[in-house]
């Protein structure tokens, strides 16, 4: 019986690595099947993804609470980077000056060439693609954020199943 809280360590880590790995082919199949060229913020939020992927693999040769919990960590970190985007998508803040457009008038004619000239092609206050709703940024909050408490979950039963 005391196998089973570190099964369930297993699984659930192996859940959560699957699912970071998931949604880093989802980016890359959007980016180069679908043709749509990601933003800064897109890419930025690739990487935590590949941290919890390398943990999960780790996790699997050495399980413990510490490679669980750094990947929640990382998982919810690309969750608050994914509702950061959202918010600069919906205009509820402002965005990084190197991937939104400048409020009309906020700037001079030659500061908003330089800024045209210097911006990506892909801006990261325009919505891409949406399913529901919801754009991709969001999809990615809510399923780092599942993600987030699997990889908790597993922590638990990896902590519980060492304690015995």
């Amino acid at each position: 019986m005391e196998t089973i809280p570190m099964d369930r360590a297993l699984a659930l880590a192996a859940v959560a690595g699957a699912g970071s790995a998931a949604l880093l082919i989802g980016a890359f199949a959007f980016q180069y099947i679908g043709g749509l060229a990601p933003c800064d913020l897109c890419l930025l939020q690739r990487w935590p993804h590949a941290v919890a992927v390398l943990c999960a693999l780790a996790f699997l040769v050495v399980p413990n609470r510490i490679l669980a919990a750094i990947a929640a960590i990382a998982v919810a970190v690309g969750a608050g980077i994914a509702v950061y985007h959202v918010g600069v998508e919906e205009a509820w803040w402002t965005g990084p000056t190197s991937c939104t457009a400048p409020e009309p008038g906020a700037l001079s004619a030659g500061d908003l060439m330089t800024q045209i000239l210097e911006t990506p092609v892909v801006l990261c206050d325009q919505i891409a693609w949406s399913l529901g709703g919801i754009s991709m940024p969001g999809w990615n909050a809510i399923l780092s954020g599942v993600l987030a408490l699997t990889w908790l979950g597993a922590a638990r039963h990896a902590s519980s199943s060492a304690s015995q």
